[in-house]
């Protein structure tokens, strides 16, 4: 069944006649056609790499197309919460970057590939995203189930670091912190470490950090700096916790309306963009590190012995999290892939 037979029978169920479903189904693309792109974070190409590879997928697409096909911009979650926007893609013409608190509305199976520690190093994390046996079945799974094509794994900052208002070493030094989470996979890893993961949505983050409603946090530097996070931290643990990524996600039918070159365009400009904005997140990690520590970070990375006390602990934390979730099959796959991943990076 495809998406305007889907979107006809919804609405046959809902009570509303054949004649109103009809209008309301969205129009395929024709001459000039306009399409909503929704993202995290501000509108600052310096600083937010997501909009960095939004406005680079843009001038691509544009170009390319000879302005047939034009990209509008929504940042800053302008068109609703993670949520909302994920039904948006699903029900109509629409682009959106997600996020994993997006994707495990839909999908919870992506989270097997955010492991704790899972990469040692950006080019590991390219070979799995781009290549690996996870991510081919992953992307035809999310399309049989929401509709929804996945065109890139966008980088949108580098690896996640801890920061704190207390020197983290080793696992023992979380013991009784309270520590923000992005989402509840992260609740499982800070209990593995003695803390408590308290859910906290990004806008809010500086203010809990502030107030002590949250004693730390981690995310990569670039985020640290958007939120003005070196304020209310002291230390930064570079520990490479997780590979911050996100999700190019359009609507299948939408895409499937276009003509073969149009397809070909959207995505050669979304691999493009991608490799543009990897060059342009990895460049600056140093840079952003040092702009940290000029604020008043200090900047700790533990040894390798101080790393497999993390690993230890996190990571079967965080596999049996996943397991009551998704079939243990996704997770072994995942974390096979990753192994592999790392081997070939050397």
């Amino acid at each position: 069944m495809n998406y305007l037979e889907k979107k006809i029978k919804l609405l046959i169920r809902t009570g509303v006649t054949f004649f109103v479903a009809l209008a309301v189904i969205p129009v395929v693309a024709t001459a000039s056609s306009t399409i909503k792109m929704s993202y995290n974070g501000p509108a600052d190409l310096k600083d937010n790499a997501v909009h960095y590879f939004a406005t680079t997928f843009k001038d691509i697409v544009e170009k390319k197309t000879a302005g047939n096909l034009k990209i509008a911009l929504y940042p800053n979650s302008q068109l609703g919460s993670e949520e909302q926007r994920m039904e948006q893609v699903m029900n109509g013409p629409m682009i959106n970057v997600a996020s994993f608190d997006g994707m495990q509305t839909v999908f919870p199976q992506m989270f097997a590939s955010n492991a704790p520690f899972m990469f040692n190093s950006y080019k590991a994390a390219h070979i799995f995203f781009d290549n690996s046996s996870f991510m081919k079945k992953a992307i035809k799974k999310l399309h049989s189930i929401t509709g929804i094509e996945m065109l890139e794994v966008v980088e949108d900052g580098g690896f996640l670091d801890f920061t704190s208002n207390k020197l983290i070493k080793s696992p023992a030094d979380f013991k009784g912190l309270k520590f923000r989470a992005m989402d509840v996979s992260q609740v499982a890893m800070y209990e593995s470490f003695g803390a408590s993961g308290v859910p906290i949505p990004w806008t809010g983050v500086y203010v809990a950090l502030k107030t002590g409603v949250a004693d730390g946090q981690m995310n990569p530097p670039t985020y640290i700096i958007i939120g003005s996070l070196y304020g209310v931290q002291k230390y930064l643990t570079l520990a490479n916790v997780q590979y911050s990524n996100q999700f190019l996600l359009v609507n299948g039918a939408f895409l499937d309306s276009l003509d073969k070159k149009e397809q070909k365009i959207i995505r050669d400009a979304a691999h493009v963009a991608n490799a543009k904005t990897r060059k342009f997140v990895e460049e600056q990690v140093t840079t952003r590190i040092k702009f940290l520590e000029d604020k008043g970070m200090k900047a700790n990375t533990p040894n390798e012995e101080e790393m497999n006390s993390f690993r230890k602990l996190a990571v079967p934390a965080y596999s049996n999290w996943l397991s009551k979730k998704v079939d243990q099959s996704w997770i072994d796959l995942a974390l096979s892939d990753a192994k592999k991943a790392n081997l070939e990076a050397k």
